[in-house]
């Protein structure tokens, strides 16, 4: 007799600062990040060859490509801040804002965006977007899991919802990317400092392979 596997809820790929922030002050339309640099953040991610986005041949193998090359393995739905999903705050205006991603996410599966106004779920290519209307960590989890049929679940964040996810003691694995060389100062923060999560979580400190970013992999105790 075989039992289930347990259904787990991921965040992959996460990158801060080296004083914990994942994104800075000031979002816009224009900057996602606000005062952040994405380009500066991800780098590490986009010199591999599993980028997904990239156009030319080549790119960097080892540890980095496996982090990127593992983003969908075995996810079936994903759960994010109303802050990733766009820059608008309070009530809905309007629904043509569909996210910062076109018409193909990169997602692939049910998303589900935590935010307390209610508005229709809509289909871009294979991604469908609910939105969640107020309903708590434990709810939305119940109905991630619900939707992603037996595969995990990844907490794609921002750090105020991966915060919020941890405060509830419901997030399993963490792998989250420090950039030591950057700093930011104010915006939404994830930690002070990792040890914040050894209580709960072991830990792996692992430096990658070009230096640029410091592997942080977090795993229930």
């Amino acid at each position: 007799m075989t039992t289930a596997r347990q259904q787990l809820l991921r965040v992959q790929n996460f990158n801060v600062s080296r004083d914990g922030f994942g994104a800075g002050e000031n979002q816009s339309l224009e900057r996602p990040f606000g005062d952040a640099d994405p380009g500066t953040m991800f780098a590490w991610a986009g010199a591999t060859a599993g980028w997904p986005n990239r156009t030319d041949p080549g790119g960097s193998r080892g540890l980095d490509d496996y982090f990127t090359r593992d983003f969908h393995n075995n996810i079936g739905a994903e759960i994010m801040g109303r802050n990733k999903f766009g820059p608008q705050r309070g009530p809905w205006q309007d629904h043509e804002w569909q996210g910062w991603w076109g018409d193909e996410p990169p997602f692939h599966t049910p998303v589900f965006v935590m935010t307390h106004h209610a508005r229709p779920s809509f289909t871009l290519s294979d991604t469908t977007f609910h939105f969640t209307g107020g309903a708590g960590p434990a709810e939305v989890l119940a109905r991630a899991k619900e939707a992603a049929q037996g595969k995990d679940v990844r907490l794609g964040g921002g750090a105020a919802t991966i915060r919020e996810f941890l405060d509830a003691d419901l997030v399993d694995t963490l792998h989250v990317a420090v950039s030591p060389g950057i700093e930011i100062g104010s915006g939404s923060r994830l930690w002070k400092s990792p040890d914040e999560l050894l209580d709960r979580f072991h830990l792996d400190v692992v430096p990658s392979p070009g230096g640029s970013v410091i592997h942080h992999l977090f795993w229930r105790k």
